[in-house]
């Protein structure tokens, strides 16, 4: 649990960012290595982690669905205490998609230490995939102790921005589109943007919240 994948800039970090990964990918997914270099590039030291049901498949372990989200909360927990005691600095806490919803249930605990100033989500669950009359995942948002920042892609299948358009978020959210982005943030291939751009503007987004905290 504290082995942590490390993404360090170059200068005083602006603050750390602990990210877990989403339900069926690992830690060093294509996704989690560019949004964690990107982040990095601009100011941020990030530390990534993996759930424990994750790193058993590494060892030829059961591949079977991932636990419940609020079964992965105490993992995420310590894990988060891990980190506080490596970083003397501010943290962030987040993840994607799965990783993210953990985090959220994480920013409502009463126990959250004062140190974590912050959540970020990178593309939240908001309903199961192409599912938007199934009972949406709000409960967590509106429950954060800590001001949020869910970085969503406008087409994406788990809470796209025209159904997203539609409905009122809770206070504690700040939502910010990723161009043309799939549940992943990569555009279709005839939009202007690129997936490497939109990683890069996620990043930047990121860290202008991180200096508003």
């Amino acid at each position: 649990m504290s082995d942590f994948l490390w993404n360090r800039p170059e200068d005083q970090p602006l603050a750390t960012l602990l990210l877990a990964h989403g339900a069926g990918a690992p830690m060093d997914s294509v996704f989690m290595e560019k949004i964690a270099a990107a982040a990095a590039e601009i100011g941020l030291l990030v530390a990534r982690f993996e759930f424990a049901y994750m790193a058993g498949r590494r060892s030829g372990g059961s591949k079977r669905p991932p636990p419940k989200a609020e079964n992965l909360v105490g993992e995420f927990q310590k894990a988060l205490q891990s980190l506080l005691g490596e970083t003397e600095h501010d943290v962030m806490i987040g993840g994607k998609s799965m990783g993210g919803r953990v985090a959220a249930m994480l920013a409502g605990a009463d126990s959250l230490p004062k140190r974590v100033k912050g959540f970020c989500c990178l593309g939240y669950p908001f309903h199961p995939a192409g599912k938007p009359d199934a009972e949406w995942r709000l409960e967590p948002l509106a429950n954060a102790k800590r001001p949020v920042l869910v970085l969503q892609g406008e087409r994406d299948a788990f809470g796209s921005r025209a159904e997203l358009d539609v409905i009122s978020l809770p206070k504690p959210v700040q939502l910010s589109y990723i161009d043309d982005g799939s549940h992943d943030f990569g555009p279709r291939g005839k939009a202007p943007a690129t997936l490497d751009g939109n990683i890069s503007a996620a990043a930047a987004r990121i860290a202008e919240f991180a200096k508003t905290l």
